[in-house]
């Protein structure tokens, strides 16, 4: 039985989470049997219909050619010139939540980050969720109702609520729960091992 939460807050649509991606799947591998793992849906932009500024879309873009120098992560540059981008990850979000309440939640982090920086399809587009939600596998139609739902609207506010009350300083972050204290555990895009000595020395 798990006696210790690592929660880790990210969104779909954050670059560096993408970057992190291979160093997070060997961590959850390592992680010692008493410690769970919860995804938190951080939303790192509103609702918006209005396309990105011309300046926005060269500073995002060029956090990807940074991430892609700095890690060998691989990212399809192609996005931009073949879509209207919008700083709007609230959507994304909507869909991991959506996607959760049919136990596929991880399947549709990475099929967002996926159909976004190796697809170049638009993650901010709920056509592009729904498209995710089937090729998934799961029920579109309750995907579809739930997405657009107020009860899950109320779950995804609470959850920006959470993720807001943890000691964070942007996306991903890595926020162990271990005997109803919190704990702020290093996160080092390179190495994973950092973080697992952290949290098995406050499990200890």
């Amino acid at each position: 039985m798990s006696t210790s939460t690592l929660f880790y807050v990210h969104d779909p649509m954050c670059s560096w989470c993408w970057g992190h991606r291979p160093q997070w799947e060997l961590l959850q591998i390592a992680l010692p049997d008493s410690v769970s793992v919860k995804n938190v849906v951080g939303g790192l932009a509103p609702d918006s219909d209005e396309v990105m500024p011309l300046a926005q879309q060269k500073t995002i873009s060029s956090y990807w050619k940074k991430i892609e120098g700095m890690l060998g992560i691989q990212f399809n540059h192609d996005f931009w010139p073949h879509n209207s981008p919008r700083r709007s990850t609230y959507p994304a979000c909507r869909a991991v939540i959506a996607a959760r309440w049919q136990g596929a939640e991880d399947k549709m982090i990475v099929a967002i980050q996926e159909a976004y920086y190796l697809k170049a399809q638009n993650p901010s587009d709920t056509g592009t969720h729904l498209l995710l939600a089937a090729e998934l596998g799961l029920d579109t139609k309750i995907f579809a109702a739930n997405y657009s739902s107020e009860k899950l609207e109320r779950a995804f506010m609470q959850e920006l609520q959470f993720a807001r009350g943890l000691p964070i300083n942007g996306f991903p972050s890595m926020v162990l729960q271990h005997q109803e204290q919190v704990h702020a555990i290093p996160l080092d895009y390179k190495d994973y091992r950092g973080a697992i000595e952290a949290i098995t020395e406050i499990i200890a």
